[in-house]
Parts: structure tokens; sequence; C-alpha cells
């Protein structure tokens, strides 16, 4: 790099020291000028090939398992049409706000998350962008064992999820079934080993997509992405075509006054609205590190966050349509929508068995696929910034992240039988999972969010990044986005933390009450408290490795 007039910003090979440049009256332009730098010292890192494999891929990202019926079970608990106003609002003063700051710390920098927050904040920082690493590692061994389970029930449709005569080794399923049930089906899987194998399987999918970078990414969403479009319409069509399935839509999308008035209904909103765009990972963070130079950022992330969310409503209308027609309750997990109500409502469709098993192929399909765009990000995510910190290849990475990767996701899919009676999760993997998904998810994402918000709007400052937002913006943000950033955002994020904080676990009438459900553990109380010490306790611990042992920086 050529010298600079005085007063000169001096660079070396890792380090950009500017407290001594002059950025005129403000500090304004300090991101701007970030970026420029960094984009000239990095000619060999990795970028998308075009804008629609960019878009495609962090869309991707944010649309998962949970897009597809954890909407639908909100927006049912929260009033049907009520839920939209608050989830519209959140969408503008929370959703796409804080997917800016990813896209433009990547974008800026050129680096992986926790090497991001480094450069425009320093080492504390850092370490707040491993200990996200560390909790997406988490996050992405339970996720690859749910999609495991996906995977045995879109190939169990073609074979026995749809037939009568099913029996499970629990106690409410060892008589067989006197009619098809995905409940017994899924249980009686649980029990065995076949998971492990569905696991490994999408281990290996996901290690063979990454294995060159953006440019495998690319082919792989432009394939997987489109085709959950299509199954999603597929449904929704098939859905109205019933009668009664237009009369569930419409529930969906008429609004309860009243429920617009409940607290309840909002904290759930902006829950929802985090969770779905998967923001708090550092996954898109390292998606817009991939960008060219002159990426619009604004509309990048407008873009992303519409297609995510029209996504929702489109599984919203498929969810309601269908389970509405053979009046099933659509309140409920995840999970149990995923595995058990829907393939119950599917297994009404028709009198045909062909049409029964092609559905429910194309609905786990969906499922898998869906599932498959977003582990993708989970996993290069951490394999990026291993990339930048220890300047190793990408085949180097990916081993080390699936050294431990492969083995925690087993952990998840143990067929050992610790509740016979079904009175809590059955088996120990599906326990564990239980335990971890709460913790894991619930607090590590909303927690990043807050500091990584308080990050940008209070140390290195808000104007900063809007500026370098706006560099290449075809529509400008305004002032308004400083006080978003450094009041709003935090006061939305502390609250829905610390509400979520009151209704934990405590003892009562001689059971555990956990998050509202109790469990009688027996001798495997102890996983209670052992899950959430050991996430708090391994991420924090590799987070101070990655950023204070590490020799390079």
């Amino acid at each position: 790099m050529r010298k600079m007039e005085k007063p000169h910003c001096q660079t070396d090979e890792f380090t950009i020291f500017i407290d001594g440049c002059d950025f005129g009256d403000t500090q304004s332009h300090k991101f701007v000028f970030l970026q420029n730098i960094f984009l000239t010292m990095d000619h060999t890192r990795t970028s998308w090939n075009s804008k629609l494999g960019f878009i495609l891929a962090a869309s991707g990202s944010a649309i998962g398992l949970g897009n597809i019926v954890f909407f639908s079970s909100n927006a049912y608990q929260h009033g049907g049409g009520a839920f939209y106003l608050p989830y519209f609002l959140a969408l503008f003063v929370l959703g796409i706000p804080i997917m800016m700051l990813e896209f433009g710390l990547g974008a800026t920098t050129r680096k992986s998350f926790p090497l991001a927050l480094r450069q425009v904040a320093g080492r504390r920082a850092e370490f707040v962008g491993w200990w996200a690493i560390g909790c997406a590692a988490f996050i992405t061994m339970y996720y690859l064992a749910i999609l495991g389970w996906a995977f045995g029930m879109m190939l169990g449709a073609f074979g026995s999820l749809f037939e009568s005569g099913q029996t499970a080794p629990f106690t409410p399923f060892s008589e067989p079934s006197p009619e098809p049930s995905a409940m017994v089906f899924f249980f009686r899987q649980l029990a065995t080993w076949n998971p492990l194998i569905f696991t490994l399987i999408i281990w290996g999918l996901n290690l063979l997509i990454l294995k060159n970078g953006t440019s495998s990414i690319e082919k792989a969403v432009k394939i997987f992405v489109p085709l959950m479009w299509l199954c999603m319409i597929g449904l929704i069509v098939r859905g109205l075509s019933l009668e009664g399935g237009f009369q569930g839509a419409l529930y969906l999308f008429t609004p309860d006054v009243r429920g617009i008035t409940d607290p309840g209904v909002w904290r759930g909103a902006f829950s929802q609205m985090f969770f779905s765009l998967s923001l708090g990972l550092g996954a898109l963070t390292t998606y817009a590190s991939y960008l060219p130079k002159k990426s619009d950022l604004v509309n990048n992330a407008m873009l992303v966050s519409f297609l995510n969310c029209s996504f929702e409503y489109l599984a919203g209308l498929a969810v309601f349509s269908l389970l509405f027609v053979f009046a099933l309750n659509p309140a409920g997990s995840t999970l149990s929508l995923s595995f058990f109500v829907i393939p119950q409502g599917i297994n009404g469709l028709s009198e045909l068995p062909w049409i029964v098993r092609l559905t429910g192929f194309g609905f786990f399909a969906l499922l898998v696929m869906a599932g498959l765009t977003s582990s993708l990000s989970l996993i290069e995510n951490p394999a990026s910034a291993l990339i930048d910190k220890l300047g190793i290849s990408r085949n180097k990475a990916l081993t080390l992240i699936a050294i431990p990767g492969i083995p925690g996701s087993i952990l998840f899919v143990l067929p050992f039988i610790i509740d016979p009676d079904l009175n809590g999760n059955g088996t120990l993997g599906l326990t564990l999972l239980d335990i971890t998904d709460h913790w894991v998810f619930s607090y590590s994402l909303l927690t990043i969010g807050l500091i990584t918000a308080l990050i940008i709007g209070w140390w290195t400052g808000a104007e900063q990044m809007r500026q370098a937002l706006n560099q290449y913006a075809s529509i400008k943000l305004g002032r308004w986005f400083n006080p978003f950033i450094k009041f709003v955002i935090p006061a939305i994020l502390i609250s829905v933390i610390l509400s979520s904080l009151a209704g934990e676990l405590h003892y009562e009438n001689g059971a555990w009450t956990y998050y509202g459900s109790t469990y009688k553990l027996g001798s495997y109380w102890w996983l209670l408290a052992a899950v959430p010490t050991i996430w708090i306790g391994s991420t924090l611990t590799f987070a101070w490795v990655l950023t204070y042992k590490s020799g390079r920086v």
C-alpha cells in the first residue's frame, strides 16, 4: 500500500492504527475508511458470484424449520391476525436494523464475526464474537440431529409412517395403533439408532456443500431455495382447495383487536422476529463478508427480511388451511407441529395412499431443505472464523468443526429410554435436545444481539455504521437509525430477556417445573442444571482461548 500524506494512517499485515488519522471534524467516516483499507488489502478472500447467490444464501439461512411451523403456532396462540401488527412493527424496529448491523460489520471489515468485532471495537469485542461462535456450535449440533429425524420421517412417508398397527417401546404406544399415527412412528424411530445414521448423512451433505466455499454454497441454494418455495406453494394450493381450508386462512388474517393490547402478544412477536431472521449468530456477518465492495447493504437487508417474512406468511397459509380442515390445534412446539400434528393432517388429505405419501414426502423434504440452507450458514460461520483467525485451509477448518460437532449431534439422538411413560421427552437424546435448545437458542441469540447493538451504538458509534451502510445504498438511512441502535433495540431485547428469565426453573409439588412444563426426570434431574452449566462454561472457555491464547491476531 502506498504511503499516505501526513497526518497518515500506518498499516501492516494485521493491524491498522487509526488513532492519528484525520477524519475531518468528526469520526463519521471511520467505517468507510476502514472498509476501503480492508478491501484493498484482502485480494484473496472468496466472494459471491452474483447478488442473487448472496440473497438466496442469506434468505436460506434465515428460513429454517421454525419459520415453517413456529410462526403459525405463535400466530394461533396470540389471536391469529392480532399477531400481525406487532410482528410487522418488529420487522422494522428490530429485524431489519439488526440485520443491517450484521451486514455492515461483515461487508465493512470483510471478516467473520469475531474478527469483524475486533476490527471495530478491540479484543473484548472479539471475545463476544467467539462466544457467539461457541453458542452457534451447540445449536448446530442439535439442529442437525433434528434434520436427521426429518430425514427419517421423509423416508418413512414411503414406508410405515402412514400405516396403522404401529407400536413403540413406550407405555402409551405399547398396543398397535388402530389408525396411522405420526407420533407413534416418530417415537419408534427415536428409540432406535436409525437417527444416528440419518444425522451422519446430514453432516456429510453439509460438509460436502461447504467444501468449496461460496461457489458450492451458491450452487446448492440455487436448487434448494426455489424448491422450498415450490413445495410451500403446492401445500397452500392443496390446503385451500379442501373444504374448510379457506376459513382457516381467513382466521389467520382476521385480527382480534383485544389481543393487540396483550403484552404477551408483543413479546411473542419481537421474539419470533429475532429468531426468524437468524440474528445473533454471526452467520449473516460471515455471508456479508463475501460481498463485493459496492454492495447495497440496506437494500440487501430489506430484501432478505421481506423474503423471509413472505415465506412465513405462506407457511401460515399452508398450515392453517390444512389443520383447520381436520380441526387440529396448531398451538404447540415446533417439534410437535412438524412431526405429529401436520403429518396427521396430511394423512387425511385423500383416500388415495399415493397422494398421502407423496404429500408427506414433499412436506418433510421441505423441512430437510429449509434446515440444510440454515445449517450451511451455521457451519460456514465458525469455518470462516477459524480460517481468519488461524490462517488454516478450509478443509482443516471444517475438520476442526466436525471433530466435536458430529459426536455432539450423536448425543442428541441417543435412543436410551429414560421416561417410558412419556411424561416428558422419552429418550435421553430428546431430553438433552429440549433443555439445550431452551437455554442456548432462547438466550444466546438475544444476548449477542443486545451486545452487538451496544458495541455499535455506544462504542464505535451508530453514526459511523450509518455512514458505511449509506455509502452505496440506493435508499439512504436517516438519522433515526442512530437512536434505534442506541436505545430502542437494547430496550426491547433487555425486556424480552428479563421477562423470559422471570418464568424459569423452580421446584413445586414434588416436580421440577421447567419453563412452563413439568418434567419428572427421576435420576436424571441433574440435567436441568448440568446442561446450562456446560454450555456457559465451555463456550466462555472456548472464547477465552481463541481470543487471548491464539497466537495470530
